[in-house]
């Protein structure tokens, strides 16, 4: 008579994959969101079950490989203890015990977590676009108010200003031409019907107060002076916020480093060496520039003929400022031996307990690309280890 529990599946949800284990009292889901997964391959690596895979990176991240994921797991094997949600450093995996996202192993304290030291100080901090424009992963907050003018809507005061708007026409000289209406959202020149018993252009000009932010263009545009218009301060410049969704941060650094004010603290999750052997990458190959989430690996500019002087020009580098050391370029590197990958330590909070020991001794073994099928059906990428 075959077992009733624990009950295994795997179903489909748009991009995000449930694996599935069913107890007696109790349901476990893993999630991988492959809209957010990179295939660095942590997971893989730090998995107690050696259930995780990394499949074709290159070409699911590029779009070449349709309905497939850079990750498979195997939710037979999966003993769902949270140690692969905790270590990827780009959330797309989550666990839910009974459709409660939980950690039970962070509750007991039996693992730590990254400490990405990720902060803004709202002193230095000066609410430009910069931080948000380099921002390779969407991680900046910028919770900045409109001050004046347009906004994605169209006409509309600002409220990062609180202002004072007086606004006046002169009845005497007003001949209710529409000219300051036809410039702006908040005025409107409403006029009488037109009628030969009185001859003349009688109306109104009315003001809507929650459209004004005072420009003066009415009163500057107006052919008869008749407008006048006046504003003032009263309370503080709201400048609003700026901040870093944790979550999300892949520690890069690229706001950090472009930071005009030096605002802003990142501190990399992974120290270590990434190096690349662009003599042995086939020209026209951009699949790691294609993958990197950290927009670290770029195609160089071709240098003129007269400064090569008999040199190879490189068709790869990178730069190394911004590079995590995540991993996904050597899973997805179609050559061998073109990009190695050392971690010497990882930045954590929290106590190190044995099993990060273990799951730590196998994030920082030195590695390099070796792609290969495997024949049993799923393929998967298999890296060589440095040295072997």
């Amino acid at each position: 008579m075959s077992t009733l529990f624990p009950k295994y599946s795997k179903s489909y949800d748009g991009s995000r994959v449930i694996m599935e284990q069913r107890l007696l009292q109790q349901v476990n889901n893993l999630i991988l969101d492959n809209d957010i997964c990179t295939g660095c391959g942590i997971c893989r690596d730090v998995c107690p079950e050696e259930a995780i895979a990394v499949g074709a990176v290159g070409g699911v991240q590029r779009g070449l490989v349709c309905d497939a994921a850079s990750v498979h797991i195997d939710e037979t094997k999966c003993s769902y203890c949270g140690v692969c949600v905790i270590m990827c450093p780009f959330t797309s995996l989550t666990l839910k015990i009974n459709g409660e996202e939980r950690l039970p192993i962070l509750e007991k304290e039996g693992f730590p977590t990254y400490d990405k030291g990720t902060s803004i100080d709202e002193e230095k901090c000066v609410r430009c676009n910069i931080c948000q424009d380099v921002c390779p992963r969407d991680a900046i907050d910028r919770d900045v108010p409109l001050f004046e003018g347009q906004d994605c809507e169209g006409l509309a005061k600002g409220q990062g200003v609180n202002l004072k708007i007086d606004f006046e026409v002169d009845t005497e000289k007003c001949t209710k031409c529409g000219i300051c209406g036809n410039l702006c959202q908040a005025l409107t020149v409403e006029h009488k019907p037109y009628t030969p018993e009185v001859g003349k252009v009688e109306g109104q000009v009315l003001w809507d107060s929650d459209y004004c932010d005072g420009c003066n263009v009415c009163a500057e545009a107006c052919p008869n002076d008749a407008i006048k218009v006046t504003r003032e301060m009263a309370g503080k410049v709201n400048l609003g916020k700026v901040s870093i969704i944790d979550d999300d941060c892949c520690t890069c650094r690229w706001c950090a480093i472009n930071c005009p004010t030096e605002a802003i603290t990142v501190n990399k999750i992974f120290e270590g060496e990434i190096t690349f052997h662009p003599e042995k990458c086939p020209g026209g190959c951009s699949t790691c520039a294609d993958v990197c989430p950290a927009n670290a690996i770029y195609m160089p500019t071709p240098l003129p003929a007269k400064e090569m002087h008999g040199k190879i020009e490189a068709n790869i580098a990178v730069n190394k400022d911004f590079c995590i050391l995540c991993g996904a370029c050597v899973n997805a590197c179609p050559g061998e031996d073109i990009i190695y990958l050392r971690r010497d330590s990882i930045r954590i909070k929290g106590k190190e307990t044995d099993l990060f020991k273990k799951v730590k001794a196998k994030l920082c073994t030195a590695r390099t690309s070796m792609v290969r099928e495997k024949a049993s059906g799923m393929g998967s990428v298999e890296l060589k280890v440095v040295g072997q």
